[in-house]
């Protein structure tokens, strides 16, 4: 199996960290070698957060390049933006469709950014609201669940171990509520809800 790439992007709070976790431990769990990296500077500031997790019969390395990321998985559109040139010329580009504003926009130093969407979107960026899936499934904190739902549909991991590896990692409260919310991002990309 060559080896597979995937950077999930976001701010501080969006669960970026446990989403990577998720999918790296499900990548060993298939037996695969996995290779997990992480950014997270100012993520307690509401900061960028990302994180490369790569998987295959032999990984050699944690970080990527760019023009070399087979999944991009954004947990907001300013990161996407940001984040977009490493998305390879026939990979995937999945984003969560909230807008979280940085700092220097919410003290008005600078203006928000325009049109990142239409941009997205000429890039190909499959849409998905995860946070309104989220509250669909009784936890608005698990859109980054909502968000590997999504993924889980581009990748080649049974659905029954996606859920395993998720009822072993989150707290025994919450194991249903993110099945349930793994379960809608998923449905929500083969059942073609998601906006193309």
């Amino acid at each position: 199996m060559k080896t597979t790439t995937v950077m999930l992007c976001g701010v501080g709070g969006q669960g970026t960290i446990l989403a990577a976790d998720l999918l790296a431990k499900v990548a060993a769990a298939a037996g695969l070698e996995v290779k997990l990296s992480e950014v997270h500077g100012m993520s307690q500031r509401g900061g960028s957060v990302d994180t490369v997790v790569r998987f295959g019969a032999e990984v050699f390395s944690p970080v990527t390049d760019p023009g070399m990321v087979d999944h991009l998985v954004a947990f907001e559109v300013i990161e996407a933006a940001r984040r977009i040139h490493f998305v390879k010329l026939d990979g995937r580009l999945l984003v969560n469709s909230r807008t979280m504003q940085p700092l220097p926009v919410l003290t008005g130093d600078c203006a928000a950014p325009q049109d990142l969407e239409a941009l997205l979107a000429n890039e190909g960026a499959i849409f998905v609201d995860a946070e309104e899936l989220a509250c669909e499934s009784g936890s608005p904190k698990s859109a980054n669940v909502v968000l590997m739902g999504a993924l889980s549909t581009g990748l080649p991991f049974d659905e029954d171990l996606w859920c395993d590896v998720i009822a072993g990692r989150v707290p025994q409260s919450t194991i249903e509520a993110n099945l349930r919310a793994f379960s809608l991002g998923r449905a929500a990309c083969l059942g073609g809800e998601c906006l193309w």
